[in-house]
């Protein structure tokens, strides 16, 4: 993963101006834009846009700037090689004490063009009064993860996979750590994974930049 798209605890380049400026003029796009949901539950929709649909649980403020709607690509390595692809997460909340997680990638040819299906994902986050935050994650393949981690800043948590569970046809899985951040004057959201191979070496599996498309 680039300099450029690590996850840091440091302030935004540039003055607070700067910094508020660019929010504002990014919200101008984003801020309309929200996750579609089916009518006729007695229960709140799901919502990515913190301006729309109920008020984020109060024991979710730490995690509060993780809520939105990301897209962008990254770069991956697996069993073929290394590997570019493209992502869409989703972080919603429905006013209870959790966030709502789903992830979708696809793999990008050299031109940067649609090439295969990836990875998908789902869970949710929770964070407890003493900061743990708890994620747990299925992943489409068949494997089951639990992660345990603290806020790095108010901007960027690290997190280590405690519990790894594979069905009978899962691929094999080392367990895992990742950071995610906010980063640059754009508040792009950044993440690096790193999962422990067949050697019990701890090794990049995905790295990703995406920008906030909604919310």
């Amino acid at each position: 993963m680039s300099d450029e798209a690590t996850p840091t605890s440091g302030a935004p380049a540039g003055s607070g101006q700067e910094a508020l400026d660019a929010a504002i003029e990014r919200s101008e796009t984003t801020s309309s834009r929200n996750i579609s949901n089916l009518p006729g539950l007695p229960l709140a929709d799901d919502t990515a846009n913190l301006r729309q649909g109920p008020d984020l649980h109060a024991g979710l403020l730490g995690l509060l700037p993780l809520v939105g709607v990301w897209r962008g690509e990254g770069e991956g390595h697996d069993e073929s090689g290394d590997y570019h692809f493209g992502q869409q997460i989703v972080v919603s909340h429905d006013g209870q004490n959790f966030l709502s997680w789903e992830s979708r990638s696809w793999k990008l040819d050299d031109q940067g063009e649609f090439s295969e299906p990836d990875l998908r994902e789902a869970g949710f986050w929770r964070i407890g009064e003493d900061d743990e935050i708890e994620f747990v994650v299925t992943h489409a393949s068949g494997i089951v993860e639990l992660y345990y981690g603290k806020p790095v800043s108010q901007t960027a948590w690290e997190l280590e996979a405690d519990v790894v569970i594979r069905s009978k046809t899962s691929p094999l899985a080392g367990a895992s750590k990742r950071l995610y951040g906010l980063v640059d004057q754009g508040g792009s959201l950044a993440y690096v994974e790193e999962r422990i191979d067949a050697d019990g070496a701890l090794i990049p599996r995905l790295s990703a930049k995406l920008a906030r498309y909604a919310g």
